[in-house]
Formats: C-alpha cells, structure tokens, sequence
C-alpha cells in the first residue's frame, strides 16, 4: 500500500510543487520516494514495501517507455494474470503487482479492470497521446480525488486531498452544501467533498483526462441475484470455502502478516481462519466499552499472541484534531479514533494487517436490516394513512417512539440513506444560519435505490450502504487511519469472489426479526466458538456517550459551539441548549453533538491553523 500523486500541466517549477505534495502525503510511504516528469505530466509515488521489496519502485514504465504508472493497492490474482501476460509475448522486469497492471493495461485497456481481484487506485500516463487513465476498485477501498484549476485546466489527483493544499494552482474553498449533507450522513457522501470543485473517483470508475476534459465512467455495478434453491447449510458450507480462500489470497506478503480482533464475530473468524502469530485489540478502562479481556481470552485459545491497549480519555480528546486532520473531511464515526489507536499499535509490530469491514453489508450485518421484519405490522397500514401519522408526528416532542412513526410514514427510498441518518430537516434547519431547502439527503440514496426496485427491502438497504454508507465512513476510516501509522489495511471480506457467493444469498439466509448475519454466522461456528460467532455486533465501542455528560469534556465542545467558526455556520445558543439537554440527561443527543464538533475540529485544522 503506498500514496500516488501526480498532476498534468506545464509549471517551470514542477520538481518543488509535486515534492510539496508529496511531502503532504509522507506517512502513506516511509519506505522510499519516486517521482516522474515531463512537459506536461509530473507524477509521484511513496511506497511502503510489501511485495517484491527490491524490485517494485516506482513510478514504474514499460519497455518503451511509454506508459508510466503510479499505483496504490494490492492485486490479489497479479500471479495468474503475469503467466497470461508472459504467454502473450509480455517482458517483466521485476515480480510485482504493479508492472502487471502497467502491462495488462498495454494488453486489454480499460477491459483489464474487468480481470482484477484486489484493492488498487492507480494512474498511467500516456507519453504520446498525452492522456491520463485512473481507477479506482470496484468497491473503493483504496481512495483517490482529483481537482482541475477552471483557469488553467490543470488536472491533479492524489490518495489525499491534502496533497492539493501545497499546489499554487489549487483554490482551497469550502463547499457549504456539503455541511448539510454531513449533518444527516455523518461523513461526506457521493463524489463532492467538503472542498469546492475537489471530487472522490467513486468506487468502480475509471477516469479519462485528454485535451484539458475530464471523463469518468462507471465499469461495474454491484448486483443481488438470490439462489433460494440452496440450504442455510449450503450457504455455510460455501462461506467457509470462500472466506477460507479469500483469506489465504490476502496474506499475500514479504513481511510479516497481522489480524485486527475485537470481540465480535467478523474478526474474530478472520483471526481463526487467517492463523498469523499476533492480533491487536484497543479498549477502553470502562468494562462496558472494553474488549481486550475478551481478546486475549480468544487469542490464547487459538494458540496466538494478542497485543492490546486501553486508550485513555486524555489521550482520545487530544488525538482529534490530528484524526480530522488526517481524514481528509470530517467523520463523526466515534470509532475512527479507536481504529487510529490499534493502528498505531499494530504497526509497531507488522506491516500488514487483516480486518473485517465489508462482512455486514455483504452478509446482512446490521440491525437495521431487521427493521422490515420487525415492523411489517405496522407497514401493512395504509401509506396514505401512515403519511398523515407520520406528519403529525413530527411536530411532537421527541420522545420514545415519535421518530418511528415519522420514518415510516414515508416508504423506505424516502426514508432510508443509509446505516444513519442524524439530524432531520426539521433540525438542520434550526441549526444552521444558511439552510438551503434543495438540498435533500434522500436524493443521492434514490439514485441508489431506483437501481435494485423489485428486489425485497433488506436487499435495497444492503446496495445503498454499500455505495454510501461503506465506502464514505468504513472505508474512509480503514484506509486514513491505517495510512496514518504506514499500516496496510487488507479486508478479506471485500473481495470479489466472496461478493459473488454473497450476491446469491437470499435474505432469508441473511436477516431475521432476531439475527444478523445468519449464513455467516453459521459458517463462522465451525472454527470459532458459538458465543463468539452469535455475539450482538458492537463494531468499536467508545465511551463517548459518557464523556459528553462530564464537566471537564463538555467544557471542550461548549468552547468549540460558541467559537469563531461556529457563528460562521450555525445558531450557537441553539447548539450550547442541544449540548446542556443531553449533559442534564434530559436528552441522548450525543451524536448529533459528536457530528457538529467533529466538523468544528475539522474546520479548525483545515481553515484556520492552515
């Protein structure tokens, strides 16, 4: 796993801009530095060595030096397609996964995507044609932005959009709308980002750039085609092979191999199934939000080595800003500073590291999913009816029960954005000075939804986080964290051979009223204990719910809702009574809470300390 930054325009100091950018994105690559220029195209590589450790440098070139590419990923199946490539008459010069990609692209073009297994955002310049090509894997888990200059047509891209800040040509500048997107979402969702004209190269797209245009394309989409002429038990029984499989293929190194482990079953069976010698666990001094008792319990009764480490308040309040600071854009996930800490620990002892994201959307993991089970009672009420108690129902307090009757007045493409949905309308509203009533969360998700209709209400919800919900918040956080410490982050869950498997699986085999899960859970109890693979998902726990009731930790985010950079976004005292209602515990309004701050801090590193 590396960085790769590049941009495509003529500058007489091309050599110092991109070593700026560069500079700006060290941590993705402490291993070593590479950098390629013409009249035109200055592209730069930083490398964290995995595979091929002698041999795999770049900016990498053909033989006639033609094509150059920069490349960030892992290619899990870069064997099997070299062997194809060296029958078709191909030179290698080295065995790594990059100068497969640099010649597989001279082979099949843009059809290559369409051949590989792995994580990867990569991009080739064409000496001759002077065009750019970049993509970005089928379920974004390597990310890449890019920003073309209006005035000049520069075109830069880069694994971090705060590469840019150090570019002359880029016009840093917030993107309001953005702001009230995050609100609902608790991340940046879609291909805009919290920077004006700064856009994500969305998951399973290709980008083009020739004669100063920018053209991206979707190459493939994500779609559930349930086989309900198989058992649960067959279900399990291909699980067990896939993961199995899958897990063997992302082991794949020249350095040594560690596993993520909290007390849940997703890594817990990547743990069992992978066999690496050390798993790394972070937890908090409140038992209830601690996992590293359990860890080491399960570690030893695998026979492997656990390292844990009990994150401090201090320490997770002082880490904030250089967490907002590192995503890129504010995420409200409190999880993410939990995944800084274990990677942080991690990487004290490996390079690479195996983790579980991707098994709940893949394999019907979260609680909402049970929702239409649970609810059909109430669904099978006329939507006229509904509507008509739902409306009313948003004008009451907010009590036990009121906001389920004001979602599902509406049917679930109205309703459903996704694994969260924080504030309302009503309260965006309230909140923010410059409200723009045109801005609706619910229409990046329809465009979602619109695609999988006729299929059953778990099956939308599961191809709507998988666009918005995993690659925006899961996938954001695994990638900057892990890049953070110069960790490699591999998720065998991800991968396109199980997501076949999964896209077979009816819901039925899924999801129930009572379980999540269930077909995974299922194949998981043949290598890890039942408790572990039944156990209620907690994701990372943090005490943050708490900590916001404490004087000293209140204290911090009053000074942040009535700073400066507050009263340029919203209605203080209407912040500071949202606050004192959820300190007096009259209200469980943290999240909410946690979501403005974290765009306060945010806002903090990127607007006002830079």
């Amino acid at each position: 796993m590396c960085g790769i930054v590049g941009f495509i325009g003529s500058r007489a100091n091309q050599k110092i801009v991109l070593q700026k950018m560069m500079d700006a994105i060290a941590h993705r690559g402490p291993d070593g530095q590479g950098a390629y220029f013409d009249d035109q195209a200055a592209l730069g590589h930083l490398r964290l060595s995995i595979i091929d450790i002698k041999g795999g440098s770049q900016p990498m070139m053909n033989e006639d030096e033609n094509y150059i590419i920069v490349f960030n990923g892992e290619i899990y199946n870069f064997q099997e397609l070299r062997e194809e490539l060296l029958r078709d008459g191909h030179i290698f010069r080295s065995h790594c996964d990059t100068e497969v990609l640099l010649h597989g692209y001279e082979q099949w073009g843009k059809d290559m995507l369409a051949r590989l297994r792995g994580m990867f955002a990569f991009a080739i310049w064409n000496k001759r044609e002077k065009t750019l090509f970049c993509a970005r894997d089928h379920f974004g888990i390597k990310p890449l932005y890019y920003y073309q200059n209006s005035e000049t047509g520069t075109l830069m891209f880069s694994s971090e959009i705060k590469s840019f800040l150090e570019h002359p040509e880029f016009v840093k500048e917030l993107n309001p709308e953005q702001l009230q997107l995050y609100l609902s979402y608790q991340y940046s969702p879609g291909e805009n980002t919290f920077f004006q004209g700064v856009k994500k190269l969305l998951p399973a797209h290709w980008l083009e750039y020739k004669d100063g245009k920018v053209m991206t394309q979707r190459y493939w989409s994500p779609s559930f085609s349930p086989d309900t002429s198989r058992s649960l038990e067959d279900w399990e029984e291909e699980i067990s092979a896939a993961m199995a499989e899958s897990v063997q293929a992302h082991k794949i190194a020249d350095v040594e191999v560690g596993s993520f482990l909290s007390s849940g079953v997703d890594s817990s069976y990547i743990a069992a199934l992978a066999e690496v010698d050390k798993t790394f666990t972070v937890g908090f001094s409140n038992k209830q939000y601690d996992e590293t008792e359990y860890a080491k319990n399960f570690s030893r009764s695998i026979g492997i080595k656990n390292y844990s480490y009990r994150v401090t308040p201090e320490e997770y309040w002082a880490s904030l800003g250089k967490i907002q600071y590192a995503m890129d854009e504010p995420l409200a996930d409190a999880a993410s500073v939990a995944l800084y800490f274990v990677n942080r620990e991690a990487a004290k002892q490996v390079k690479v590291c195996l983790s579980g994201e991707g098994a709940d959307e893949f394999f019907g993991g979260y609680n909402t999913y049970k929702e239409p089970f649970m609810t059909s009672w109430y669904d099978r009420i006329p939507l006229l009816f509904r509507r008509a108690i739902g409306t009313l129902a948003n004008y009451l307090p907010p009590v036990r029960g009121i906001n389920f009757l004001v979602r599902h007045g509406r049917p679930l493409e109205e309703r459903y954005i996704g694994n969260t949905n924080l504030m309302g309308e009503r309260c965006k509203n309230q909140l923010l000075l410059h409200y723009d009533n045109t801005i609706n969360p619910v229409d990046l998700s329809t465009i979602y939804m619109q695609q999988v209709r006729g299929q059953d209400d778990v099956a939308r919800m599961q191809f709507c986080d998988l666009n918005l919900w995993m690659v925006g918040d899961i996938l954001l956080k695994a990638d900057k964290m892990s890049m953070a410490n110069s960790l490699e982050l591999r998720v065998p869950f991800l991968d396109r051979k199980v997501f076949d498997l999964a896209r077979r699986i009816p819901t039925s085999c899924k999801v129930s009223g009572q379980q999540t899960k269930i077909a995974m859970r299922g194949a998981a109890e043949k290598l890890i204990p039942v408790q572990t693979a039944e156990k209620k998902k907690l994701g990372f726990p943090v005490p943050v719910r708490a900590w916001l009731r404490d004087k000293k930790y209140a204290a911090i985010v009053r000074d942040a809702f009535t700073s400066s950079s507050a009263r340029q976004f919203f209605n203080t005292a209407k912040l500071v009574k949202m606050l004192e209602q959820h300190v007096s515990g009259r209200r469980d309004n943290w999240r909410q809470i946690w979501c403005v701050f974290m765009f306060l801090v945010w806002y903090d590193e990127y607007f006002v300390k830079r």
